[in-house]
């Protein structure tokens, strides 16, 4: 497919011919060029889980060059694209579905809850794309032209750290453990028990009212004020648990 391609046009596209494994990634911003860089991913999911083939122009050896899944060193919300920033510009991805029309397996209890089903259950695909679309559309997660709410999605990936720093968390702090043994955290979780608010703002820059992950801006907000409340939230939580929120935002000419 295209790099330029609508994300979510193209989901619902794969979804209109009977092909699944993409529904959980509905509704998430951007382009399919833009999904292996980032590894894009939600609700226990990942663009890597599909991915075959990215074909990449190489502008420091000015030559197109293929990368096969292996190559593209995916990990959590990381690739070799995002590693080598600005080498590669990526022309198209190579995806392998499956045909048939039921999901994969829900892995978030949120998302199961929603659809009143069990962890890894499979619903059919429809069912499960909408269910996604409301979820990120209650969190303000979907782009809507009307509301000056507009963000880049999570500004902050959910910290993966050691069992070990993971113990010393209370008890109710979502995680979810990892298969190298390490623990996946919410960043939400910690940044509202940090004391960061639904709302909060800082001159246009504001935390969205509906997801703490999502620095919103106003209409007016420039660059400084969003690293500025960023780096805020970032703060308070490093000095409330001793951990440091890594951005899932690619900065340009401003550094957090």
């Amino acid at each position: 497919m295209a790099a330029g391609v609508d994300w979510d046009e193209f989901v619902a596209f794969t979804l209109e011919k009977k092909l699944a494994n993409l529904e959980s990634l509905s509704g998430i911003p951007g382009t399919v060029g833009a999904a292996p860089i980032q590894n894009i991913g939600a609700y226990g999911h990942e663009a890597s889980e599909v991915i075959a083939r990215v074909r990449t122009y190489d502008r420091i050896e000015k030559v197109a060059k293929t990368f096969t899944a292996d190559q593209c060193q995916f990990s959590y919300r990381n690739s070799i694209f995002k590693e080598a920033a600005g080498r590669y510009v990526i022309l198209d991805v190579t995806f392998q579905l499956r045909r048939g029309e039921f999901s994969l397996p829900v892995k978030y209890k949120e998302l199961a809850d929603s659809l009143g089903v069990a962890i890894d259950d499979r619903v059919p695909t429809s069912e499960l794309r909408a269910a996604v679309l409301a979820l990120r559309a209650k969190k303000g997660m979907l782009y809507n032209e009307t509301l000056h709410n507009w963000s880049a999605g999570s500004f902050f990936i959910n910290p993966i750290v050691s069992a070990l720093a993971a113990i010393d968390l209370p008890a109710d702090a979502p995680r979810w453990p990892q298969p190298d043994g390490s623990i996946k955290l919410s960043a939400a979780w910690l940044m509202e028990n940090a004391g960061i608010l639904k709302g909060e703002t800082l001159n246009g820059a504001k935390v969205s009212e509906k997801h703490v992950l999502a620095i919103t801006n106003s209409g007016d907000a420039s660059a400084d004020d969003i690293i500025a409340l960023a780096r805020r939230a970032r703060t308070r939580v490093q000095d409330k648990f001793g951990i440091t929120l890594i951005p899932e935002v690619h900065f340009v000419g401003v550094e957090l």
